[in-house]
């Protein structure tokens, strides 16, 4: 599944052909995805003039002149494509502009696409109960101290829940916590001050690495212009059971709520 530094990778490829366009054809090709199109999506966005693009967790923002955003999520295997040569059975939403023709690709339609108007934004289900954005200023560790206190699960559950920290996914949570030198077992609310400082510092560091590097290349995953993100070269723990951890120590998986966990007992305590 595409997480953050995907998303964020994405919006910046439609930004740079998408910002302070007008469209002319916004065009389902299907009735739904994961969840039908709205129904009035080609009626309020065709003719409209993009404003500004954005994301919010995992989820991609298209604002419009009109009052309206585009929320999009890539699901399983989405991504837009940029000028493709040609429209195929899996590209879902076409969007056009006078110089560019986009599409919304995705084979296994877990992806969708919602409208909502841009005043309302904060009120969208979704984005209600999300916890703060982790390259924002409201991810600290003095907030991972509050919002852990007392808590029992692991601090690798906790990290996935998007009412603790918006947009974390697995890849990433791992790399942190490697990053870091903590269990992924280890209980939230028994991590230290200082191991929390570490943490936020890692998580930063490994989205930013990663964003740069425009993002992680699993399964269908690409950027908007069809390349391919290289982070995974830099993976120290994720998917590299059984090779060696930049400490020295031997990566190994286990399985935790049906997710592969891929840490170092050698140097994450």
């Amino acid at each position: 599944m595409p997480e953050l530094p995907e998303v964020e990778t994405t919006v910046a490829g439609l930004r740079a052909v998408l910002e302070d366009a007008p469209l002319t054809l916004v065009e389902p090709r299907r009735a739904d995805m994961r969840f039908p199109f709205p129904a009035d999506l080609r009626q309020r966005l065709t003719g409209a003039t993009v404003t500004g693009l954005g994301r919010r967790a995992k989820y991609g923002l298209i604002e419009t002149d009109r009052g309206d955003t585009m929320i999009f999520h890539l699901g399983m295997s989405g991504r837009w494509r940029i000028d493709p040569s040609e429209i195929g059975k899996h590209d879902h939403l076409i969007v056009e502009t006078p110089r560019h023709r986009l599409a919304l690709h995705d084979p296994r339609r877990f992806g969708f696409v919602h409208l909502v108007e841009s005043a309302a934004i904060d009120a969208y289900p979704a984005f209600a109960a999300l916890g703060p954005e982790p390259l924002g200023d409201g991810l600290t560790a003095e907030y991972l101290a509050q919002a852990l206190k007392g808590r029992v699960a692991p601090i690798k559950a906790m990290l996935l829940d998007q009412r603790i920290v918006a947009g974390l996914g697995n890849i990433y949570v791992c790399e942190a916590l490697n990053i870091a030198g903590i269990s992924p077992t280890r209980e939230a609310g028994k991590v230290s001050k200082p191991g929390l400082r570490k943490l936020v510092d890692a998580i930063r560091s490994v989205l930013r690495a990663a964003i740069l590097a425009g993002g992680s290349t699993l399964r269908d995953y690409a950027r908007p212009d069809g390349e391919l993100g290289y982070f995974a070269k830099d993976w120290r723990v994720y998917g590299r059971e059984g090779e060696p951890c930049p400490c020295g120590g031997t990566v190994r998986r286990r399985i935790d709520s049906g997710r592969s966990t891929f840490y170092c007992p050698s140097c994450q305590k």
